[in-house]
């Protein structure tokens, strides 16, 4: 049986919550991207916000990067702190500055993912990641 208040750790089943919360977020975000990556693929009029001023299309490449291949990243957890840290950026870009005076009920969504990206940052990829195989690798040597 579970115990709720038991204050240590099993090490495994960390792993499992953080190898489910990174396919789910990853996942999720993914599908979010692959619209933009239609729009940028598809040429033509580029209708997306320019926060960082680089330019519509720089801005929409930005995202793409982001939210697809960081994502992907994250998913098989391969370098995932560092593929967090795009994946902050653009967060705190859309709360803060894309939807920084709308209702906290537009922001929510973007503040989920975010902390979603700092636990990751914070906590990284688990046994259950490319980056725990590599990290064993080099132990050996």
């Amino acid at each position: 049986m579970i115990n709720l208040f038991e204050i240590k750790r099993n090490e495994n089943y960390l792993s499992i919550i953080i190898l489910i919360i990174r396919i789910a977020i990853a996942t999720l975000m993914i599908s979010h991207g692959l619209s933009k990556l239609n729009m940028l693929i598809a040429g033509g009029q580029i209708d997306f916000p320019d926060p960082l001023g680089v330019g519509k299309t720089a801005s929409l490449s930005l995202a793409v990067f982001a939210e697809v291949i960081c994502s992907f990243f994250i998913f098989i957890g391969l370098a995932t702190r560092l593929a967090t840290l795009p994946l902050i950026i653009t967060m705190l870009v859309a709360v803060f500055v894309i939807h920084g005076a709308d209702p906290i009920d537009v922001k929510e969504m973007g503040i989920l993912y975010l902390l979603f990206y700092v636990l990751l940052l914070v906590t990284g990829s688990g046994k259950f990641s490319v980056d725990y195989l590599i990290s064993k690798k080099n132990r050996r040597y």
